[in-house]
């Protein structure tokens, strides 16, 4: 093991105890992965919600032999208090990162670092480690797992007897995501394996914890689980490092033979899958908590047939009993239960409703030109205001070489580029600036601008947030080497942060993440500068729904509004000059769109083309100022 692993303080939220849990639910996950994993790296705080909360209770009665210790919200260093919790901060640092899936990653990565044996935790990341990496904004099954499985539970146990009479949409959806075929790396492969097993009539028996498994190092008793599934047996091999054989593994030539679209579909073992993943660590507390109430209600689960078998499959993982069991978990040995029928459940869909598009616009005409004719009809047409300081620029040559975005492996033109880029955002970000204001790098990356906003004001706070560690880890490092003590770094998804600011700044941010930073900067009431990028990810979420604006909404549909967007991204210098044009006009009313929708609530917001409009493909910036 390695000896020398700075210490880092984790944080979590507490408002009550129930049962055997400690809620809010995302602290007793944090605590589960915590046993788990074995982890004694972190120094951990509970944040009472309230201040009723009796110390002595805390510390006997919920954690087993984890350590706590109790602090206040107003004690917390001043960049978790920008933070909803679960978070991480280096000790004495102003590096932190924020949110459930966040911690619980960089938990699973520092269990790693500091003991490099422990590749079974490792393994929780998935596939390429990216096991609940997207943000709850963009994919709907982290959505599932980080916030609605949670508060679906937590709404579940608090709800009057006459309100928890059915079971929540969100638990159904899971139970018929559980439900859906399998798709991993190489599972052609394995399908092909399931084909010939299935053809030859094997009965493979699986190994479940016994006498040839150890768990944490100790013989523990093994009995033969007689079920006839070729992805249990590669699942259970994977969890207990052993090699599936080679009778699995040969392929007759006839299977070899079979083409895909014939072959077996595969099943899930575990929630995201073949194989037990931080998903599984996740949602294994909040269903525990939904069935012991269930159980004791006297509910019929016969509806979860698919949640009840990974529940017991579960179980059987190495390691899990045994985590459990420091975190007062008891957990339930469930009866099998028979499928309920298809019908039951057909009343809720995987995808939530309001995510899914409405078919009642199929027959429009498509293409952008129907679409902007559509538009000017109406007196619709991009419009862009006089840039306000077009020949406006950063005195690159006499600022240190950290401050610059040719700092690295970028290519000379392409730095500077950057350089242009950033002249238009500081440009007017230093007008609206004043001593003493908070400014935030939304989607911040390697800290291009916010770097540059820390060096030139110094006056101001800058704080980056970002949901890629590594990119915002190389920004550390560059303030680092400037001396900066005026700039915070947060590793969160945008929901996440909470903290009261006066300018947003976000460069070329993609997507959905542009209306985003926008929400947050009117919810807080502050000056905004943002780039856009991406148009073509554009798609309706729980959050946003496209158009933005009343004005728009009168006259596309989603349908037409999505062929603006997708349009909106062909402005590549390699185009011919006309679809360019087409290309530019369409993010120029996919912006307009976000415009008038911010005026809507009290901003008076401008489109502007950066100068030189050849610094970037996607050269529109919004310039937004509260009224």
């Amino acid at each position: 093991m390695k000896d020398s692993v700075a210490e880092e303080h984790l944080y979590l939220g507490f408002s009550h105890q129930y049962r055997d849990s400690i809620f809010p639910l995302h602290t007793s996950i944090s605590l589960f992965l915590l046993s788990y994993c074995d982890c004694k790296l972190f120094k951990i705080f509970l944040v009472p919600t309230g201040e009723d909360v009796d110390d002595q209770f805390v510390t006997k009665n919920l954690l087993g032999d984890i350590e706590v210790h109790l602090i206040s919200r107003c004690q917390l260093p001043v960049v978790v208090q920008s933070c909803c919790l679960p978070a991480v901060v280096v000790k004495d640092g102003k590096f932190c990162r924020a949110g459930l899936s966040v911690v619980l990653r960089h938990i699973i990565q520092k269990t790693y670092e500091a003991d490099p044996s422990k590749k079974d935790v490792l393994e929780l990341l998935g596939f390429k480690k990216t096991c609940l990496k997207a943000c709850a904004e963009v994919s709907q099954w982290t959505r599932l797992c980080e916030i609605s499985i949670p508060l679906a539970v937590e709404g579940f146990l608090t709800a009057s007897p006459e309100h928890c009479q059915t079971i929540p949409p969100d638990i159904l959806q899971l139970e018929r995501k559980l439900g859906e075929p399998v798709r991993v790396h190489n599972d052609d492969k394995i399908r092909r394996q399931k084909l010939q097993q299935q053809k030859a009539g094997a009965k493979a028996a699986v190994p479940v914890l016994g006498k040839e498994g150890t768990e944490e190092g100790k013989p523990v008793e093994m009995h033969q689980h007689p079920l006839p599934s070729l992805e249990l047996s590669i699942a259970f091999s994977k969890l207990l490092v052993q090699e599936v054989s080679d009778a699995v593994n040969r392929e007759a030539p006839h299977i070899r033979r079979t083409k895909t679209s014939d072959l077996p579909l595969l099943d899930h073992v575990f929630a995201e899958g073949l194989y037990f993943t931080l998903a599984d660590i996740v949602l294994l507390p909040c269903i525990h908590q939904f069935l012991v109430s269930s159980k004791k209600q006297g509910k019929n689960l016969v509806n979860l047939p698919l949640i009840a078998s990974w529940y017991r499959r579960v179980q059987e993982v190495p390691g899990v009993k045994k985590a459990a069991g420091k975190c007062k978990m008891e957990l339930l040995q469930l009866p099998e239960l028979m499928s309920a029928p298809q019908e039951q459940l057909q009343g809720f869909s995987s995808v939530p409703d309001e995510l899914e598009e409405d078919n009642e616009d199929s027959h429009f005409i498509g293409g952008p030109r129907p679409t902007m004719t559509k538009l000017m009809v109406n007196g619709i047409e991009a419009k862009f205001s006089p840039h306000p300081c077009p020949s406006w620029t950063i005195d690159w040559t006499n600022l240190p070489s950290a401050v610059s975005p040719g700092e690295g492996k970028m290519s000379r033109d392409r730095a500077l580029r950057k350089q242009q880029q950033l002249n238009n955002l500081v440009a007017a970000v230093t007008k609206l600036a004043k001593p003493g204001d908070v400014i935030v790098d939304f989607c911040s990356g390697g800290g291009h601008v916010g770097i540059v906003l820390a060096y030139m004001m110094p006056s101001c706070q800058v704080v980056l947030i970002e949901n890629k560690e590594l990119s915002l880890i190389r920004a550390k490092d560059r303030s680092d080497e400037l001396g900066l003590n005026n700039i915070w770094f947060i590793q969160a998804n945008l929901d996440y942060f909470n903290g009261t600011f006066n300018i947003g700044v976000a460069l070329h941010a993609c997507g959905v993440a542009t209306d985003m930073v926008i929400d947050h900067c009117i919810k807080a009431r502050a000056a905004f500068v943002i780039s856009p990028c991406c148009y073509g990810f554009i798609q309706n979420t729980v959050k946003f729904k496209y158009p933005r604006s009343h004005q728009f909404k009168e006259v596309l549909s989603y349908k037409e509004h999505m062929i603006l967007c997708r349009f909106a991204d062909q402005t590549a210098v390699q185009l011919p000059p006309e679809r360019r044009l087409i290309g530019k006009q369409c993010m120029g009313l996919v912006d307009l769109d976000r415009a008038w929708a911010a005026e809507e609530r009290n901003y008076s917001v401008q489109v502007i083309s950066m100068e030189p409009e050849s610094c970037s493909p996607k050269n529109n910036m919004f310039v937004g100022i509260p009224t």
